[in-house]
Order: C-alpha cells, then sequence, then structure tokens
C-alpha cells in the first residue's frame, strides 16, 4: 500500500492551518550531510497538492536557495490561481538557523492539473533509453566496496545502473556526460506523479562520468510530468551537453514499464572544479 510506504511517510505533511504545513524532514534521504532535491520536492508538492484543487503536478520549477538539514522544517503555500483544468500555487520549505533566525531553502513555482483527463494521443520522436535488461546492471549493493558519495538515500531506492555510464564508480569514467538506470523505491512502492519528482534527482550526477568528484548541489530544478507511471520499474536517462563556469544541465527523462515518457526535467547545478 502506498500509504504504509517510507517514501509516503517521509513526505507527509501536518496542516497547522491553511497554506502553513509542518514536518520533520528525514536524514533517510540526505546526500552526504544535505537532504536531497528531489525528496525535498516531493515534500512540496505535496503540501501544494493539498493546497490546490487538483491533484497531479504537471510542472513544477524549484529555485534551491540553501542547504536543507534533517529535522523541523515549515512548509507554506499559496493559491496563485485557480482554473478548470490547471491550477497554480507557490510553496517555499524554511528552516531555522543556530540563532532561531528563519532561512527559505527552497521555493517553488507549480501547476497543477489531473492527468487521467489528458487525451490518449502520442505523437514524438522520443524513444526509450537504451538500458541492458534489469539482471545486467549494477547497484551500490553489487560494488566490493562503497561507491564514492553514496549515502542514506541510496538504502530508500532501487537503483541498478547501466555498465556503460559506471566506470566513474571504478575509477575510469567515461567524460561522457550520460547516467542511466533502472529504478524504484526499495520497499516496492509504485511510482507515481509526486514521487516522479524524487526520480529525476536520485541518480549519481553526471558530473561523476565527466571526471569530477564531489557534491553537485541543484540551483534550479524544472520537472514535467507527462504521464501517471504504470507500475514497475521505471528507466531514468540523464545527459549533461554543456560543463562551463562551474555550472552544468542536466537534462533527465523517465520511461515506464510500457514505454511511455512519464515525466521530463532540466536542472542546473554547481559544480567544483580542480
Amino acid at each position: 500500500m502506498a500509504g504504509d510506504s517510507e517514501f509516503d511517510r517521509d513526505t507527509a505533511v501536518t496542516r497547522r492551518e491553511p497554506g502553513v504545513y509542518d514536518i520533520d524532514l528525514s536524514a533517510g534521504w540526505t546526500i552526504i550531510n544535505a537532504v536531497n532535491g528531489g525528496y525535498l520536492l516531493s515534500v512540496l508538492g505535496r503540501a501544494l497538492a493539498d493546497t490546490l484543487p487538483h491533484p497531479d503536478p504537471f510542472t513544477v520549477s524549484a529555485h534551491y536557495l540553501t542547504a536543507s538539514q534533517p529535522g523541523p522544517a515549515v512548509v507554506r503555500t499559496e493559491t496563485v490561481r485557480t482554473g478548470r483544468t490547471l491550477s497554480t500555487g507557490q510553496a517555499s520549505l524554511f528552516q531555522c538557523d543556530d540563532e532561531g533566525n528563519e532561512v527559505e531553502r527552497i521555493r517553488v513555482l507549480a501547476s497543477y492539473g489531473d492527468l487521467t483527463t489528458l487525451p490518449d494521443d502520442v505523437r514524438t520522436t522520443a524513444a526509450p533509453p537504451p538500458i541492458p535488461p534489469l539482471e545486467q546492471c549494477f547497484g551500490p549493493d553489487d560494488a566490493p566496496a562503497p561507491i564514492p558519495g553514496s549515502s542514506a538515500i541510496t538504502d530508500r531506492l532501487m537503483l541498478k545502473l547501466d555498465p556503460a555510464t559506471l566506470g566513474w564508480a571504478l575509477g575510469a569514467p567515461s567524460g561522457k556526460g550520460e547516467m542511466r538506470a533502472w529504478f524504484g523505491l526499495a520497499d516496492g512502492r509504485d511510482a507515481d506523479p509526486l514521487s516522479l519528482l524524487l526520480t529525476v534527482d536520485a541518480l549519481p550526477p553526471t558530473a561523476f562520468e565527466i571526471g569530477l568528484k564531489g557534491w553537485v548541489p541543484t540551483v534550479e530544478l524544472t520537472v514535467h510530468v507527462r504521464h501517471r507511471p504504470a507500475p514497475g520499474p521505471l528507466r531514468v536517462s540523464i545527459t549533461t551537453r554543456n560543463l562551463a563556469g562551474g555550472f552544468l544541465e542536466e537534462d533527465a527523462e523517465v520511461w515506464d514499464s510500457e514505454d511511455r515518457l512519464v515525466a521530463q526535467s532540466r536542472q542546473l547545478a554547481r559544480v567544483r572544479l580542480g
């Protein structure tokens, strides 16, 4: 049951009053010491789903202002506009610093609708990524030693990486900005529109396969949810074409078990050079 999953428990928000929600950010979704950006986006996405009259995120754009830490946080939402097929809202997540001052961590503008009402016609040149069968791919548990950069979030995920994009873990990065994997939640919860907000930001950074190391914090992330995913593992492909001035983009596609493109995203991330 979805409500019994770790993802649902850890993204659950408690409404204090209209437009104000409390949550305790779980340490189980951290990378190194910071809370994963996709998990945070799912938290704000859940609060907006409670605020707005439509159930599903269609487009979500987030600016990550300061790094979030595990512990108490407050989400404040606002309805910007309500229409027949789309409603738009904004949300911000706040935490207190050591002096007790409230600090904004992330700000989101999103439009919600109902994916079940969309027409079935598909005209596309996009194709699912060429990933080997799941049993021929490798995850953190398959490594002879801990994979560099692995942290608590890996225990929450079913992640099997395409061997062609795994050179960084063996000390031989390909130099290509590519990362591909089979993806799911470790407890078997099927994907839904909300969990897709996590999926697009849960793979190792493409910077690793370029040959860079260390934390790659997200500056801005926009997600488009296109379909409600079918049950089963997802295929995720992420590419980077341009690294300049210490910033790179990551373009993600998420495909479901019925070969449908269910989500797309682009993010701008900062990298450490040298």
